[in-house]
């Protein structure tokens, strides 16, 4: 049965027999066969097909869903049992927020590698609300996340304190203007994340505490994208410190000193509610909690001397 639902995950996350069949090292008729047979299996069509690609009906998707948490505990099966005679080593899913996952997780990750060369961490980045549903279909062992998740499946735990700053290109007007007010502001536009990030979530916490609503907003789904944005002089931002310190620190950005900020928006991790845990999630755990290194890192952001107090 594992195979099967290797091979219907791979067609369905491929778009395509012959692209799937590559991917697993097999041939195209036979990741045919395996498909007619797990449709037969379970007594319906699970794909529409056309010469191009293939995309999923109702069926299909509950099937694809399930399919992924099956493999998904079957492999934490697998692992805990390999965790009772074997040091730490194998798989580890790690899943993070754009912030966390892009400027702090390489360095978390190179000395995780430092430590445990058996390990094989895989890394997905995408915004807290993909995150937070991947940890809890299984699809990932862990997440890193930005702000609040609300799921009674996973267990929330803050590691670190993270500061959110308004920012704005040097060029700007606004970073040579001294008493800024609530007016200066709403009438900038602002540069923003989408809406199931974790940073949007803190930036629309930020214009309620300051009791005003911008009148012109731009959405991008990228951190990056709204840095670019910004040095462009397209309007400004509220970011992570720790997202934007190599543009403070080369003169590009600068931190608009504003009453009610810095936000505390801390990094939490999150796991599936479970009494057991992969050796390999463990080590991960205990690295996001006592890892001086990162301490170090995050601590020595927060108390560079460009940044206000």
């Amino acid at each position: 049965m594992n195979q099967l639902l290797r091979v219907y995950i791979a067609v369905v996350e491929k778009q395509n027999f012959t692209r799937a069949a590559e991917a697993l090292y097999m041939t195209q008729p036979a990741v045919t066969q395996y498909i007619h047979t797990f449709e037969k299996k379970l007594g319906t069509k699970l794909l529409e097909r056309s010469n191009k690609h293939v995309q999923l009906n109702k069926a299909g998707e509950i099937a694809y869903k399930h399919a992924k948490e099956i493999l998904g505990l079957h492999s934490q099966m697998q692992t805990l049992i390999d965790d009772l005679m074997n040091k730490a080593s194998g798989n580890l899913a790690i899943g993070a927020s754009y912030t966390f996952g892009e400027y702090i997780l390489p360095h978390l990750v190179a000395t995780l590698q430092s430590r445990y060369p058996l390990i094989k961490p895989k890394i997905t980045i995408a915004n807290t609300r993909r995150i937070s549903e991947w940890v809890a279909n299984r699809q990932l062992d862990i997440g890193i996340v930005d702000g609040d998740v609300n799921n009674q499946n996973l267990t929330m735990e803050s590691f670190a304190e993270n500061l959110m700053y308004i920012v704005v290109s040097t060029k700007h007007p606004l970073a040579s203007a001294t008493n800024l007010t609530v007016q200066d502001l709403i009438n900038e536009t602002w540069i923003v994340r989408e809406a199931t990030s974790g940073t949007r979530a803190a930036t629309e916490k930020m214009f309620s505490q300051l009791n005003f609503y911008p009148q012109s907003i731009m959405e991008f789904g990228s951190t990056q994208i709204i840095k670019e944005s910004v040095e462009a002089g397209l309007g400004i931002t509220f970011l992570s410190q720790c997202t934007v310190q190599k543009e403070i620190s080369f003169g590009i950005f600068k931190i608009l000193t504003v009453a009610g900020t810095p936000l505390r928006n801390d990094f939490s991790f999150i796991t599936q509610k479970t009494e057991f845990r992969t050796k390999t999630t463990e080590v991960m755990i205990d690295m996001l909690q006592n890892n001086k290194m990162l301490q170090q890192f995050l601590e020595g952001l927060y108390t560079v001397t460009s940044l206000p107090k």
